[in-house]
């Protein structure tokens, strides 16, 4: 490997008595991508906000490039060289692409006045060195999920990072998306840039780092060079036993099973969205899940939020329980009886206000109608907090420092407190590790058995596996085919896509 560049020894963090990072050792080479694999509070997240200066309160040493140091902020860190890409992207979609590249860094004119010329000029030669092309004129919240990445990749540099962790970054992007971010990475990598790769895609992982360290219960269990072992290896080391189930979630054939004598609840016919999706039939039954598949950019994304109202279709029926519905907007969507879980918990939950407020938010014109009544919240937040098994259960702390799966968990629980005709469910389990998951699947299982349509979207073939009854496959804005009744692998759904 190159010369070491940043080297943790020692470490150990506790938060209120709970030992979160036990005398963990890592490091960074220059010229190095480094993945960092296991399940959710592993400890992956707090060695990464102790690295970026987030945690200042700690034991052991860090070093960088040979001398010790310790970051008294995030600021501190990023004066170092060190910088963050967050799975949730923290760009500025009604700014231009030049704007987000710039951000906090605008260049001024003499009378303090943003020089626009010179940013966009400064901001297009900096994409194009990186081989990112885009127009740096174009409004951010246009461009494609993968693209909108890059860019903030691209910011992050442009800042003088010269150590990027990276948490999440293939979540929610299409092999084609994932296979252009790997080749930028590798040419920061050959360019002497370092970066640490976090995520729960371990054949992203194997197949784009140059070593791999595995965390378990907040220790790093082990390192070794991604060219020497294999997926199974890392599943070994991640979970220790009992990991046959999460083997076959990767690559056995999983049996669909339709309910053809349940009632239809939910139909749709010819429903079309102009560069979204076309001609789109499909039913769902009560105590069904139907997966729908296909890649980012498939449509299916755009069809789930038509059914909400967040979006229009331009023709084609929707019909609830016999009735054509004329969803045109969200609030006629929930008194329909439809409910909406979006891949972006940011769109619907409110980090710094407590977990009681973001469970109670839907209902509250039926429990306070003359004034506000927090006791009742919290009485019925509590009963899901309990039921759904988030962790920790105090229903009064802020639901930012919940882990990404148990922030997925209250989300969830927002719609349980008057459960809908049919849910809809976009990317349910995104970031989230095997345990997590499972709650969540169980959770999905349990309102199915109680007679609810739900249509789970995802573009992560083992969460469509693990949910649904049926599923359809889209692509380019059209669905290509259904598998119903019949074993179904990742392959032949990756195949079909």
């Amino acid at each position: 490997m190159p010369p070491g560049l940043l080297a943790l020894s020692g470490i150990t963090k506790a938060f209120g008595g709970v030992t979160a990072l036990h005398a963990v050792d890592f490091s960074l080479a220059a010229g190095e991508i480094h993945g960092l694999v296991g399940e959710n509070g592993a400890g992956k997240s707090t060695l990464m906000k102790i690295i970026a200066g987030v945690h200042t309160d700690y034991q052991g040493e860090m070093r960088l490039d040979g001398r010790p140091v310790r970051f008294a902020s995030p600021r501190d860190a990023r004066a170092r060289g060190i910088g963050m890409v967050h799975q949730e992207l923290t760009v500025v979609p009604d700014l231009s692409v030049a704007e987000n590249v710039h951000l906090g860094a605008q260049p001024l004119q003499r009378f303090g006045l943003i020089d626009w010329r010179t940013m966009r000029r400064s901001a297009a030669a900096h994409l194009a060195n990186l081989g990112i092309d885009v127009d740096p004129h174009a409004r951010m919240g246009d461009l494609s999920l993968g693209l909108q990445q890059l860019v903030e990749v691209a910011r992050v540099l442009f800042s003088g990072a010269r150590i990027i962790i990276l948490d999440e970054p293939t979540s929610a992007l299409a092999p084609p998306e994932i296979e252009r971010l790997f080749g930028l990475l590798r040419r920061l990598r050959d360019a002497g840039k370092s970066i640490i790769f976090i995520s729960h895609f371990l054949d992203d992982v194997l197949t784009v780092c140059d070593r791999l360290t595995v965390f378990r219960n907040g220790q790093a269990v082990a390192t070794e060079a991604c060219a020497r072992i294999d997926k199974r290896w890392v599943i070994d080391r991640m979970i220790g036993t009992g990991h046959q189930e999460l083997e076959e979630s990767y690559l056995a054939d999983i049996p669909l099973h339709s309910r053809p004598g349940a009632k239809v609840v939910l139909q749709i016919e010819g429903l079309s969205r102009a560069g979204a999706y076309r001609d789109v039939s499909m039913s769902v039954r009560s105590g069904e899940v139907l997966g729908i598949y296909g890649f980012l950019g498939s449509g299916q994304l755009e069809l789930a939020r038509t059914l909400f109202g967040v979006l229009r279709a331009d023709r084609g029926t929707i019909t609830l329980d016999g009735l054509v519905a004329r969803l045109s907007s969200t609030s006629r969507a929930r008194r329909a009886g439809m409910a909406f879980l979006p891949e972006s918990r940011r769109k619907m939950l409110f980090g710094t206000e407590p977990v009681f407020k973001n469970v109670t938010i839907s209902i509250l014109a039926r429990i306070n109608r003359l004034w506000l009544r927090p006791a009742a919240e919290r009485r019925i937040a509590e009963g899901h907090v309990k039921r759904l098994h988030i962790r920790p259960p105090e229903v009064v702390r802020p639901l930012g420092t919940l882990s990404g799966g148990n922030q997925q968990k209250v989300a969830l629980a927002k719609w349980l407190t008057h459960l809908p005709r049919v849910l809809i469910l976009s990317e349910p389990t995104r970031g989230m590790d095997v345990g997590a998951k499972d709650d969540v699947v169980q959770i999905v299982r349990g309102l199915r058995d109680q007679g609810i349509a739900i249509v789970v979207v995802s573009n992560e073939p083992e969460t469509v596996l693990s949910l649904a009854d049926r599923i359809l496959v889209m692509k380019k804005g059209c669905v290509v085919r259904e598998f119903s009744d019949e074993p179904v692998s990742k392959d032949r759904l990756l195949d079909v896509a």
